[in-house]
């Protein structure tokens, strides 16, 4: 899409397709083999245990001789589009037998807390704002 070694500027087409001009320069790395090895056997554990996470599959690939971090597992598997399957929390839905009570609201202000009128904008010229007590 862009051409790197035409004579013009990498700036200009950057610009007009809205790319930061190193995402241009930028050259992806083959993957290793002994990481695809590894990403290889994450694959098989994932499919045996769909539960666990990265430091469960850190254990089983110890098991199976393979000695990395749970941060580089959970990176191959980011990268590998593998995610543990577990119940979340529901903690957001509200269970329909409960009753929800309204906030009790004080329908005028007390005298110490001021009602605010205007908004924090630039203040025109000759305009004064000031808050106002009931």
């Amino acid at each position: 899409m862009i051409n790197r070694q035409h004579p013009l500027p990498v700036t200009r087409p950057c610009q007009l397709l809205a790319l930061a001009r190193a995402s241009v320069y930028y050259t992806p790395q083959p993957v290793s083999a002994a990481t695809l090895a590894v990403m290889r056997q994450l694959d098989e554990l994932h499919l045996e245990h769909p539960f666990a996470g990265s430091r469960m599959l850190r254990d089983l690939l110890r098991l199976r001789g393979v000695v990395m971090g749970r941060k580089h597992v959970s990176t191959l598997m980011r990268r590998m589009g593998i995610e543990a399957l577990y119940r979340h929390p529901r903690t957001s839905q509200p269970h329909p037998g409960h009753r929800v009570f309204p906030y009790p609201r004080i329908s005028t202000p007390g005298p110490r807390s001021p009602r605010v009128v205007g908004l924090a904008l630039p203040k025109p010229l000759g305009v004064e704002l000031t808050p106002t007590r009931n």
